[in-house]
């Protein structure tokens, strides 16, 4: 089973934590958006990937090529990121169209069961019920759970029905096709080239593509849907979630994930914090918070706040969103 994963995007509203890194490799609940992706697919058959890599991309490749060693990877590169059908199609030599593929959303993490999904005799696209459908691709289902039609972004929408950024297509070189199509007739909206024009098309010549309602779905895109998204995951993890750190005189409040080499001092941490690998804790507070690696925090007290990797935080009680490298001391000392 072959599967393409786009994640070329900038990740523009989560900086400036992604001035330095992929939004796919910001971690959440002790591990990368892209391995709760990757381990998913692989624990349900999936054996092919392909990334659509642009912004940052060469540490998407370090990433995948170091943690899945295993892994049969090709790398296609996105020059312009103009849209999901267009990563689409600068991957089309690396797509198999006689396979059925799998196509992930890199920037959505969502509880499905793959397997069924991949057992299914139709197409499957996901979807979820929203409340404002306007910001999302939009499917149209009859009685029968057979969708008859997606759109982009609707000002008026007929459904409230999202879709989440996982599609299984049986109708791998019809796909292929349609979305060739949209790219020579340019067929943009807001200047992108949106995968659901190409969906439609393939609906439009007769291809049954039946829809799977899901419950979960976390579109990891904003500060708070991923502080959230942390908190769900531990929450759903419960005492399975990992302290591989080491805490002296401290106090930890479940749910939290502590990776290895962390080393938390006279402090309390959580609930609902993910703190990175070789990152020091002295003197402080910290709830609902995802703290990056190697990262420095003393006598502070954080709640809702992302700390990216490399960074220096000391005498501070605030929400904060900065990103990696970064230095803060807000004491009032007198130099």
């Amino acid at each position: 089973m072959q599967a393409i994963i786009p994640v070329a995007g900038a990740g523009t509203r989560l900086r400036p934590l992604t001035y330095t890194q992929p939004k796919a490799l910001i971690a959440v609940a002790g591990k990368p958006i892209l391995s709760f992706i990757i381990d998913e697919l692989l624990e349900n058959g999936v054996n092919d990937f392909i990334f659509v890599i642009g912004y940052l991309g060469e540490k998407i490749r370090e990433f995948v090529e170091k943690e899945y060693p295993q892994l049969n990877a090709r790398f296609v590169t996105q020059e312009e990121r103009i849209g999901s059908a267009h990563a689409i199609w600068c991957a089309k030599e690396e797509i198999n169209p006689n396979e059925p593929l799998v196509i992930h959303l890199g920037d959505s993490i969502v509880d499905i069961d793959i397997k069924k999904i991949l057992a299914e005799e139709h197409s499957i696209f996901c979807v979820k019920k929203v409340e404002d459908p306007r910001a999302f691709g939009v499917a149209e289902i009859n009685s029968e759970g057979v969708i008859t039609g997606v759109i982009e972004k609707p000002q008026i929408p007929r459904s409230n029905m999202a879709l989440v950024g996982f599609y299984f297509v049986k109708e791998t070189a019809l796909l292929l096709e349609a979305v060739n199509e949209q790219i020579e007739k340019g067929e943009k909206l807001q200047n992108e080239l949106y995968l659901t024009e190409s969906l439609m098309s393939m609906i439009r010549k007769g291809v049954t593509v039946k829809a799977y309602k899901v419950d979960s779905w976390y579109d990891v895109g904003k500060k708070d849907i991923l502080l959230e998204t942390n908190a769900i995951l531990l929450r759903k993890q419960g005492e399975k979630a990992t302290n591989k750190g080491t805490c002296e005189n401290a106090i930890i409040v479940p749910p939290v994930s502590i990776s290895k080499g962390a080393i938390i001092r006279n402090s309390i941490i959580g609930p609902n914090v993910s703190v990175g690998e070789n990152s020091e804790i002295n003197y402080s507070i910290i709830k609902n918070s995802i703290i990056g690696s190697f990262s420095k925090l003393e006598n502070v007290v954080l709640h809702g706040s992302l700390i990216g990797s490399d960074s220096c935080v000391a005498g501070l009680s605030q929400s904060l969103n900065i990103g990696d490298n970064t230095e803060i001391d807000l004491r009032g000392e007198k130099q």
